[in-house]
């Protein structure tokens, strides 16, 4: 079938991936998100209906990127590759930290380690295939604006 629809099964399990590890984060924080909308928030703050709809386009779009630099079988992009799996693992980590067990000054430092290997992931799939580090760039920008809202709610609330 896949075949017939002329669908590359790299770009689909490219895909897959980061849309597997949101669907993991989201069932380790199923649960807290009642405890965490009592919590004070900053300005800027957007709605929770909102979150999941970013984080799916953001996966999809890291999904696509990846898959251009798997393709482009440059000297580099195992390396950028092996950068972009350490990201995905950080970015897992982090919502259970935040959400269910509330170390939110912790989750803090992760995120700030999640802002560093994004934005590494990003230079170095640049070396390999401009518009796959293009493809990063939104995601770069919603987790520097989840740094924020991460010392906001730790601020307001400790």
């Amino acid at each position: 079938m896949l075949k017939k629809l002329n669908i590359n099964k790299s770009l689909i399990i490219s895909i897959i991936i980061p849309l597997v590890v949101g669907l993991i984060s989201s069932l380790l924080t199923l649960n807290s998100f009642s405890k965490f909308s009592l919590l004070d928030k900053p300005p800027l703050s957007p709605p929770g209906w909102l979150f999941p709809i970013v984080w799916t386009i953001l996966y999809v779009l890291m999904g696509i990127s990846s898959y251009l630099i798997y393709e482009e079988n440059d000297v580099h992009s195992d390396c950028c590759l092996k950068i972009y799996l350490l990201s995905l693992f950080v970015n897992l980590l982090w919502s259970p930290i935040f959400f269910s067990l509330e170390l939110r000054l912790f989750a803090f430092i992760i995120i700030i380690v999640l802002d560093l290997l994004v934005a590494y992931t990003i230079l170095c799939y640049y070396k390999v295939n401009k518009k796959a580090a293009y493809l990063q760039i939104p995601y770069l920008i919603w987790v520097l604006f989840a740094t924020y809202l991460n010392l906001a709610v730790y601020l307001l609330n400790r």
